[in-house]
């Protein structure tokens, strides 16, 4: 069955990898995603930034006011910056600005700044939310984030990735309410080559189902980071008939309503 499908992927439409990543050291535009994703029913994107240059949040939305394929856009600010409220109400006051991308490394270092806090906390008075990036040893910063910012919603993105020995805080992330898991990560290398059967990723899928559930899991592709290890169809496939046999009303909060919550994302039909 084929749904109102709402994808988030990683933007390097601005972003500045190595000279010499043939994959990423290019334009990538709304125009690419949608030849990627032709015929798949994808029909709404999240962009998520990269890229710390300021100016680059303005040059995304101004990107997504021609396209509205584009449903939604977190940005790249510091909370932790004199001057993260005066950019803050700048780029909120576009209603496509959803929040804010942190990684491990940042979270970790502004547990311990009043005015970190302060930041995340405007974001949440905003009804905006985070995006955090990072292996699992960034699980026991964000479980002290989330309750000193009780109303902040949190995605991790990319998962399933390996927890490492922080089981016990993978646990603590998944019983709370505001926070949400992208499964933005599932294929990986193995060996020479990456395995496209559904049986290879399903033990991670059913941990990551059996601690989130069904109201807090939300579809992403990484694209087009995500061509390094198959086409986007490819990508698709697997989560798609994982989700296929968890239901339709399963189905369709993964790939849409779960995001709608989480982001609160703008339906611009």
């Amino acid at each position: 069955m084929d749904f109102h499908r709402t994808e988030t992927f990683e933007a390097p439409l601005t972003n500045r990898p190595p000279s010499d990543d043939a994959l990423l050291y290019r334009p990538t535009l709304p125009a690419d995603f949608k030849r990627a994703t032709q015929g798949l029913g994808v029909t709404g994107a999240i962009v998520i930034e990269s890229n710390a240059l300021l100016e680059d949040n303005q040059w995304v939305l101004n990107l997504a006011a021609d396209n509205p394929l584009i449903v939604g856009f977190v940005g790249h600010l510091d909370p932790a910056s004199a001057s993260f409220p005066q950019h803050l109400a700048r780029f909120a006051g576009n209603r496509l600005f959803r929040g804010v991308r942190l990684t491990g490394k940042s979270i970790a270092a502004g547990l311990s700044q009043p005015s970190f806090i302060a930041g995340l906390q405007n974001l949440a008075d905003r009804d905006l939310g985070i995006d955090a990036i990072g292996g699992h040893s960034m699980f026991r910063d964000l479980a002290v984030l989330s309750d000193r910012t009780p109303r902040l919603r949190i995605v991790i993105d990319h998962l399933p990735f390996d927890t490492g020995a922080d089981e016990s805080a993978f646990r603590d992330l998944s019983s709370r309410p505001q926070i949400y898991a992208k499964v933005s990560g599932v294929l990986r290398r193995e060996g020479d080559r990456t395995p496209l059967e559904l049986s290879f990723y399903r033990d991670s899928l059913d941990r990551l189902w059996e601690s989130f559930g069904r109201d807090r899991l939300l579809y992403g592709s990484n694209w087009p980071v995500s061509n390094r290890f198959a086409p986007y169809p490819s990508v698709l496939r697997i989560v798609r008939e994982y989700f296929a046999g968890k239901g339709a009303e399963a189905s369709e909060r993964y790939f849409w309503k779960n995001a709608l919550v989480a982001y609160k994302w703008v339906d611009r039909k």
